[in-house]
């Protein structure tokens, strides 16, 4: 078997003999496995495998961590509730320059690498882009050679699967453990006890002030699992710990011999649901709590760890800073502000002024939202119940922040209300942003357009109290899975266009513009986009029963369903191009395969219901002859990392359609153009930067902006008149809601269309005119194929800038201070 010229040189990690490797496969079939090759199931054939490939990365992972301790380099801990890692045995073999090799190896076997691939499950770890970023950059830190540790938890089902029954999105539960991990290392000496509830006691000292001592009715165990993460050529490996929840006695031995077999597995059970699933559902207060439980319980083992291994390495902890950033991905570990307080005086003895000014040196934080719901606030009763001392120290903390605004003297009592800590308007709360804030040097947007809207509204009062921590530091998605590994035809192509430097320095795609202008390039460019789409096709065919055509335009919009991602318009678009269709048979329509994908939260009502729009539209419109095949909508359900490695490389149009100034940057929108997508969208989150990269001429910008959007919703917009002045979205909404795609049910969708004619807060009716014209000048663009081509060339070309490299590199450089 030849080479594929997309894989690492083997000289970068040395010459590998494929029969060397067959026989570290067999031996590991036999002896760690438990099987002899005769017997061996495929999964056998994937563990093994994967055995082989860990033993080589584990020395290079135990080289790491040793150079991290030998030169006491400052580490890097991430810490993020999401670790949206996908299949792992792709990456570990391609960044090792294996991949090749051990195609061979299992091919001398009778084994396909590529059937056995395709068994290892999607970690169930993370739900969307935020997940998926911090596996981005956790990748990036092991390539550019930063000393990371990623923390978080290790759900036993984590997000949900997602079957589609009749048309509605059912929640099933992902078993992604089911035949075991062979990437992670259980650290059973890595635990730490977690408590809850309880209450706070003042002991009198002798030799200083009163020390608090919480003493909590519950406790639980957090034991560590790590999985190696290796960077691009092998140079570091890094540690991606994850938390497991345990009791501290699995089971009440008095009251089972009582009798009592199920209340004495009570705190067993109570314990596990602490790491069972993601993002439970919070429409209820044990949801809530339950979330408010998860995050705690990941904060502090974390913390627990990281001062454990600073103290054993050093002595002391008031270098802590120096030596140690811990970074916050968005709110959802907020509560680590506070509980490093409480370790560094309850624990270790030090005043509060001493511990807050370590915290504050120590903490950095990215906002992730302007959504006020993901910046997380928690009933102040409900938290000071589960962690008292906390509540303590949030009290103290926000005093200190309050007093300094009142000091400034700038800041009026409205002010000084939204600096606060606490929401105190209706009900009380607890706000988490505010505690991240307050309690980081650092404090990032994640796109120019979200940072400058982030100092404009939700922290524009405590950006001003504390001046010169709020910066931008735009996202970026590692190429080695993003390109790499998901798109070899087109890899290999660039290749052999400009060379491998790109393979090293994503920028230097940018030596590929001139062949934009090149016909005979743009047709071998075409020819692997075409592979690509009939790839994407015969899944289709495998997984829907549905036929499409690789000639089509393939549009496709993917990524959590969300109102402000506007899959609504989407699909009213959909409808309205499939009014014309039928009542215009003699224009020339270009063929067009709409693809939606992604998963709502099961709470979300709207969202679901937008899931079953989809469906209900996609089952008229594909029946339907009138149609001539011309317009096809497609649902794909269970939308996750390795759908999206198909997905990717298969796109002509990328849709990133959001309501301007809600996406905080986006970073499919980067993945569908780094692998040649021509992309639709507003002028939101990072498609401004994609629109500054790539030339207006070279992307489909419409719609409001963000200011206008707030113009809209503060000037009194009224959304029934934009209706009834645009023919076709009142004749698509009519359809809709009367029932055209519903008969079974005809109101279904009258409720969810009324909220368009009453407020249109995430600006459909809008944008819709501006949208759909913007999706006829895309069939104009379509129609001329080379001059299409080109355009997607330039969009591989100029975004290299959008690597997670460089991101991370600014994060180290500018944020961190760690040397790269």
């Amino acid at each position: 078997m030849m080479k594929m010229k997309s894989e690492i040189p083997e000289t970068a990690a040395g010459s590998v003999d494929p029969d060397k490797l067959a026989a570290e496969i067999l031996e590991a079939l036999k002896y760690r496995v438990g099987k002899d090759a005769t017997v061996a199931t495929p999964h056998d054939w994937l563990s093994a495998s994967i055995k082989v490939v860990r033993d080589r990365i584990v020395d290079q992972w135990i080289n790491s961590t040793k150079q991290a301790y030998e030169r006491q380099e400052k580490r890097v801990y991430y810490l993020s509730l999401e670790f949206l890692i996908g299949r792992l045995m792709r990456d570990a073999f391609s960044n090792l320059g294996l991949l090749d090799a051990m195609r061979r190896a299992l091919h001398s076997l009778g084994v396909d690498l590529d059937l056995i691939a395709q068994l290892e499950p999607d970690a169930a770890l993370g739900n969307g882009g935020l997940g998926r970023l911090a596996a981005c950059f956790m990748e990036s830190m092991a390539t550019i050679g930063v000393p990371g540790h990623g923390y978080g938890i290790r759900y036993a089902n984590g997000m949900f699967r997602q079957e589609i029954s009749d048309g509605w999105q059912i929640e099933l539960p992902e078993t992604w453990l089911e035949h075991g991990n062979p990437w992670e290392f259980e650290r059973r000496e890595r635990s730490f006890e977690v408590g809850f509830g309880g209450h706070v006691e003042s002991v009198t000292s002798p030799h200083g002030p009163d020390r608090h001592v919480w003493k909590p009715v519950e406790r639980v165990l957090a034991v560590a699992y790590d999985t190696p993460v290796v960077g691009w050529r092998g140079k570091r490996v890094n540690t991606l710990r994850l938390w497991s929840a345990m009791p501290v006695d699995p089971i009440l031995l008095e009251a089972f011999n009582a009798g009592d077999h199920i209340g004495a597995l009570r705190d067993s059970n109570r314990a596990e649901a602490l790491t069972r699933v993601l993002y439970p559902a919070d429409s209820h207060q044990a949801g809530q709590e339950l979330r408010l439980r998860q995050e705690y319980f990941f904060s502090t083992a974390s913390l627990q760890d990281i001062i454990q291994r600073h103290f054993s390495q050093y002595g002391e902890l008031q270098s802590l800073p120096d030596k140690a950033s811990v970074h916050l991905n968005d709110t959802h570990p907020a509560i680590a502000v506070a509980e490093l307080l409480r370790l560094l005086m309850d624990v270790h003895g030090m005043e509060f002024d001493q511990a807050w000014d370590i915290a504050k040196r120590t903490f950095a934080y990215t906002n992730h939202t302007l959504l006020p719901e993901a910046l997380e606030s928690w009933p102040l009763p409900m938290f000071e119940k589960l962690l008292p001392r906390h509540m303590q120290i949030i009290y103290a903390i926000n005093a200190q922040a309050l007093l300094e605004a009142r000091a400034a003297g700038r800041f009026s009592d409205e002010q000084i209300g939204r600096i606060s800590l606490i929401q105190e308007n209706g009900e009380r709360r607890v706000r988490m942003g505010n505690l991240a804030f307050a309690g980081s040097y650092s404090i990032n947007g994640v796109s120019a357009l979200h940072t400058a809207l982030m100092k404009e509204t939700v922290f524009a009062d405590l950006g001003r109290l504390y001046p010169g921590r709020i910066n931008n530091k735009t996202n970026g998605i590692t190429p080695r899975r993003w390109l790499i590994q998901c798109n070899p035809g087109l890899t290999d192509l660039l290749r052999e266009a400009v060379g491998d430097r790109f393979l090293d320095d994503l920028d230097r795609l940018e030596d590929l513009h001139p062949l934009a202008e090149d016909a005979a390039f743009r047709e071998k460019f075409a020819a692997v986009k075409r592979t690509n789409k009939e790839h994407l096709a015969r899944y289709v065919l495998t997984r829907l029963g549905i036929r499409v055509d690789a000639s089509a335009l393939f549009d496709i919009q993917v990524k959590r369903i969300h109102e402000y991602k506007r899959q609504l318009l989407n699909i009213v678009e959909t409808v309205a191009l499939y009014d014309q269709i039928r009542s215009h048979p003699e224009r020339d329509w270009v063929p067009r395969v709409k693809f939606i994908g992604g998963k709502a939260a099961p709470s979300y009502h709207n969202a679901k219901l937008i899931i079953k729009l989809a469906n209900d539209v996609a089952r008229v419109i594909n029946r339907d002859p009138a149609v001539r095949g011309l317009l096809k909508l497609l649902f794909l359900p269970n939308y996750n990392v390795s759908l999206a490695e198909m997905l990717v490389p298969a796109a002509d149009l990328s849709e990133q359609i959001s309501t301007a100034g809600m996406e905080a940057s986006g970073t499919g929108n980067m993945k569908f153009a780094l692998n040649g997508a021509l992309t639709i969208g507003t002028l939101d989150g990072a498609n401004v930067e994609i629109s500054e990269r790539v030339g207006d001429g070279n992307i489909f910008i419409f719609g409001l902006t963000a200011d206008e959007v707030s113009e809209r919703r503060a000037g009194g917009y009224d959304p029934r008149a934009v209706i009834e002045g645009s023919p076709e979205l009142s004749q698509a909404l009519s359809a809709i809601s009367s029932g055209v795609f519903s008969p079974d049910d005809p109101g279904r969708y009258r409720e969810l269309v009324d909220g368009l004619y009453q407020s249109d807060w995430f600006m459909v009716a809008a944008d819709f005119d501006a949208y759909a014209g913007m999706q006829r000048r895309v069939d104009t663009v379509w129609r001329d194929g080379p001059d299409w081509h080109a355009r997607a060339i330039r969009n591989v070309a100029h975004v290299g800038w959008f690597s997670s490299d460089r991101t991370i590199r600014e994060y180290a450089n500018e944020i961190w201070n760690v040397p790269v």
